[in-house]
């Protein structure tokens, strides 16, 4: 337990697999009231089985309305992450206004909207509170054939910012997290194999990539109170990886 984190209320999206799921079950050992939404019911359901105090929703959250009667629904909270994301890798060329609606919808529109409705809540009620984006360092620097993801990720990045400015007199902090390639599920499929995972790890000085709980741990400190003064930055999680040029 943390004594922090006790009964404080924590939307997670994305919650059904790799860091979303790991960090749900974290901030529940800590004693928050853990709020997790994820599109597909089985993960949920496993997610339960693991820790009966957290509370499901499945949605897809690419869905404006549906999303934003939940998150009315649940109401107030004191934490939210916005971890939910999507891609389909292909380069500038291949990308479909399909693909391009489905990314954005996801990554970018989907987080603005509950973002909306949390922070509502919070000034209304005049209990501030602390909001993390997970965010990518492909929003910063660019890496071939993710360039759509890319620039959904560089946009959450300054959603980040002006949100920061405009929600700090609230007394509520946002702040991201962009990390490096991570070894979740579809990480480890997408660049475990040696020549394909040589390419980056040379460029990465830590000389791995992150773990789930690399990222888990980001996120939780920048909930915290030991990040009460962190509002607006975008924290790469990455073992150095925007430190080389060439």
């Amino acid at each position: 337990m943390d004594p922090y984190f006790q009964g404080k209320r924590v939307i997670v999206t994305g919650a059904g697999k790799g860091i979303g799921r790991l960090l749900c079950i974290k901030l529940a050992k800590s004693g928050a009231k853990v709020i997790a939404i994820s599109r597909t019911t089985e993960d949920l359901d496993n997610l339960k089985l693991e820790d009966s105090s957290i509370e499901i929703h499945t949605q897809d959250i690419s869905e404006w309305s549906s999303t934003r009667k939940l998150i009315e629904d649940i109401g107030l909270v004191d934490m939210l992450v916005n971890n939910a994301a999507v891609d389909r890798k292909k380069p500038y060329l291949e990308i479909k206004e399909e693909d391009f609606d489905y990314i954005y919808n996801t990554n970018v529109k989907a987080a603005f909207n509950i973002s909306q409705a949390v922070v509502k809540c919070m000034v209304e009620k005049q209990t501030g509170g602390a909001i993390v984006n997970v965010s990518s360092i492909a929003g910063i620097n660019a890496v071939h054939s993710i360039g759509t993801y890319g620039c959904t990720k560089a946009a959450l990045d300054m959603m980040t910012k002006t949100m920061a400015l405009e929600f700090g007199p609230h007394q509520i902090r946002v702040n991201s997290v962009n990390p490096t390639v991570v070894m979740t599920k579809m990480g480890k499929a997408a660049w475990s194999a040696p020549g394909v995972a040589d390419t980056i790890l040379k460029r990465i000085p830590n000389g791995r990539f992150a773990e789930e709980i690399d990222v888990v741990d980001a996120i939780v400190f920048l909930l915290s109170d030991k990040a009460s003064m962190i509002n607006g930055i975008h924290m790469p999680v990455d073992g150095g990886h925007l430190l080389q040029f060439f």
